[in-house]
C-alpha cells in the first residue's frame, strides 16, 4: 500500500496528516471510538492507520520472532496496533520523520510511514525514528468514499501531532482527540444533523 501513495504528500492531499474521530453512531464494529491518522487521501482514496487500538496477546518481541529479527530488550515495551481491516497480516511503522529511508512514505514535516523489514530492524537496535507506532493492516477508502462519509456525519477530523498520534496510553486518545475540538465525548450524540 505504501508505494500506491507514495508520491503523495500533505500539500498533494485532502486530509492527509489529519485524524479521523468515529462519530458515536459508527456502524462498523472495527472502528467504534477510533482515531485513525490519514497517511495518504487523493482522489484515488485514503489510507490510514487506526492509532488508538492494540492487538491483545500479540507483541512486537512475537512479530520480530516470527520474522526471524533479534529482538532486545528495549522491544517488550513496543505495543502492536490493529492498524485496520485491510491487509491485515502485513505491517506498517508510522513514526516521526527524523527516520528517513528508501521506501519511507514522507506525510508531513512530523510524520513518516515505512513498511520495510530494515525499519524493524532499526527499532528492535534502537537505531530507529525516536518515535513509532507498530500497526497490522490498514484502513483503506475507495476514490469519493472517505469524503461521501464524512458528509454523512461518519467522522469528525481534528488536526493530528506527535503527541496524540505516538501516545502511548492508546485509551485515552480517542477523549484527547475530541477535547482538541472542544466536544466532550459523553456529550456527543450518535445522531447526525442536516441544517
Amino acid at each position: 500500500m505504501v508505494d500506491t501513495f507514495a508520491s503523495v504528500g500533505a500539500a498533494d492531499g485532502f486530509l492527509t496528516g489529519k485524524c479521523l474521530v468515529a462519530m458515536p453512531g459508527m456502524s462498523d464494529p472495527r472502528f467504534v471510538r477510533a482515531v485513525i491518522y490519514v497517511c495518504a487521501h487523493t482522489a484515488e482514496g485514503a489510507m490510514g492507520l487506526v492509532v488508538n487500538r492494540a492487538i491483545p496477546d500479540f507483541s512486537f518481541v512475537d512479530l520480530l520472532e516470527q520474522l526471524s529479527i533479534p529482538a532486545t530488550p528495549r522491544c517488550q515495551q513496543i505495543k502492536v496496533q490493529f492498524g485496520g481491516p485491510v491487509e491485515s497480516q502485513r505491517g506498517f511503522v508510522l513514526h516521526t520523520a527524523d527516520y528517513i529511508h528508501e521506501g519511507t512514505l514522507v506525510v508531513d514535516d512530523t510524520v513518516a510511514l515505512t513498511a520495510t523489514l530494515e525499519v524493524l530492524r532499526d527499532i528492535a537496535v534502537g537505531t530507529g525514528p525516536s518515535r513509532t507506532l507498530m500497526a497490522l493492516g490498514y484502513a483503506g477508502w475507495s476514490p469519493g468514499q472517505l469524503d461521501d462519509e464524512l458528509r454523512r456525519n461518519v467522522w469528525l477530523t481534528v488536526d493530528a501531532d506527535s503527541d496524540l498520534v505516538f501516545a502511548p496510553d492508546l485509551e485515552a486518545k480517542y477523549a484527547q482527540a475530541l477535547g482538541r475540538l472542544g466536544i466532550d465525548p459523553a456529550l456527543l450524540s450518535s445522531e447526525g444533523g442536516h441544517a
